[in-house]
């Protein structure tokens, strides 16, 4: 069955119960309500004949209170003899009185010849006995039209139900099958463009679904191209380096003879070359291991984290100068991957500075400011974006990834990574995470 089918024939199902308890209801209320007329109707007529004195045994009970269109009860006392007084030109009901003790009441349904009859037993005084007996005749009989009238009723409810059902279920189910043929075209043909149309002000479950597929398929989209945006990013990167080293290398195994000075010149470009290849798939290999594989974390110290990665900096650049503003500060993070991004803002800053940068460490934020021109206004929202160089950077070395990993780093301990330009003229790139521990107090 269809999902349109299932629901159509859950609806009807639903309405079907829900029309039969309600016939069955009125049904035992309708009955309940006659019932109770008859017994009061019963209960009158028992005072009436109890109201009668009888002077001598064989005397029969009077007609009491039929009047035109009444209907017709029996009477009957039965003596303590075991003689029985009832209606004059009445029937003797054919059934025994119920065994009752003076003053006790006791009402019945009895059938004889056929008949059905509502029964009234009351005991009397002196072993005296009053049964009176009305036929259920027209009760049942109008019980029995209400069974056909509600039995119609239902059929046509549930025949009813099921078409408004199958008209309701195609209205809402159309989105699900759109959303269902939309899911089939993008598996045939891997088009991510495609989006499902939904009324915008639409907010139900429906809607909802909707809008996380289009949001989902946004979101593919968007990874794919990234993807293939790195792939031809790296490609030209790398393409580069690659035709210099080959290049070179052919020219050194050609035998043509070369001046020491030439030949030490080309192996100083080769192997300039290969560092520059070995950087940058280094850093193609972080940034693929960072969406990987979540950071280890644990309570680190960034100042101590900090003040290695300038040690390392200055023993690879003795030139440079780096001054430090190192607050005690604690953190929750993967210290590895910390000291890696804080070298990639040093490596940042030397290539603008002239000769001197400023890292700061208060609280959980690193800040590396360079004494440069500083950002141009148009490169600032590309400068974490992966292989994007300023115009002014192009013929520096580098891979153009650095500052993509300080994003990345940023983002997966919470935090995130903001450049902008210093009042005082250079660039600050800021390392923030997220707050995890106060700072640490002062020492004694």
């Amino acid at each position: 069955m269809t999902f349109r089918q299932r629901l159509t024939l859950a609806s009807a199902g639903a309405v079907a119960i829900a029309v039969a308890v309600a016939s069955v209801a009125v049904w035992f209320l309708v009955r309940s309500e006659l019932r109770a007329q008859v017994d009061e109707s019963i209960v009158q007529r028992a005072e009436a004949v109890k109201g009668i004195r009888i002077p001598f045994r064989g005397q029969h009970l009077p007609q009491i209170g039929l009047g035109l269109g009444e209907p017709l009860v029996y009477f009957q006392v039965v003596l303590p003899g075991g003689g029985v007084l009832r209606t004059e030109n009445g029937p003797a009901l054919p059934f025994a009185p119920a065994e009752v003790e003076a003053g006790q009441i006791v009402f019945e349904d009895r059938t004889a010849d056929g008949v059905h009859y509502r029964v009234y037993t009351e005991g009397l005084a002196a072993g005296y006995t009053l049964l009176l007996a009305r036929p259920l005749t027209e009760v049942d009989s109008l019980l029995r039209r209400l069974t056909f009238v509600l039995a119609l009723v239902a059929g046509g409810g549930v025949a009813l139900a099921a078409g408004l059902g199958l008209a309701v279920t195609r209205t809402t189910a159309r989105p699900v099958a759109r959303l269902t043929e939309a899911t089939e075209r993008v598996t045939e043909t891997g088009d991510l463009s495609l989006r499902i149309d939904e009324p915008p002000a639409r907010s139900d479950e429906i809607g909802r679904l909707a809008s996380s597929f289009n949001a989902m398929l946004e979101a593919l989209e968007g990874s794919i191209a990234a993807q293939r945006r790195l792939v031809a990013d790296a490609s030209h990167e790398l393409r580069t380096p690659l035709t210099s080293v080959r290049t070179n290398i052919e020219l050194l195994a050609s035998g043509r003879p070369l001046e020491p000075a030439e030949r030490e010149r080309l192996i100083s470009d080769v192997r300039i070359q290969l560092e520059e290849l070995t950087a940058i798939v280094n850093d193609l290999v972080e940034l693929a291991r960072g969406t990987e594989r979540p950071p280890t974390l644990a309570d680190v110290r960034l100042d101590e984290v900090a003040r290695d990665a300038v040690e390392r900096f200055e023993r690879r650049l003795p030139g440079v100068r780096v001054r430090r503003e190192l607050d005690e500060v604690v953190v929750t993070g993967d210290a590895a991957r910390i000291s890696r991004a804080i070298g990639n803002l040093l490596d940042n800053a030397v290539k603008w500075s002239d000769g001197e940068i400023e890292l700061a460490v208060h609280g959980p934020v690193v800040s590396v400011r360079d004494h440069g021109p500083g950002f141009v206004e148009e490169d600032l929202p590309h400068v974490f974006d992966r292989f994007y160089r300023a115009a002014g950077a192009r013929g520096m070395p580098g891979s153009g990834l650095g500052l993509a990993i300080v994003r990345q780093v940023a983002e997966s301990h919470g935090g995130r990574a903001v450049a902008e330009n210093h009042p005082e003229g250079g660039a600050v790139v800021r390392l923030e995470l997220a707050p995890t521990r106060a700072t640490l107090p002062a020492p004694p």
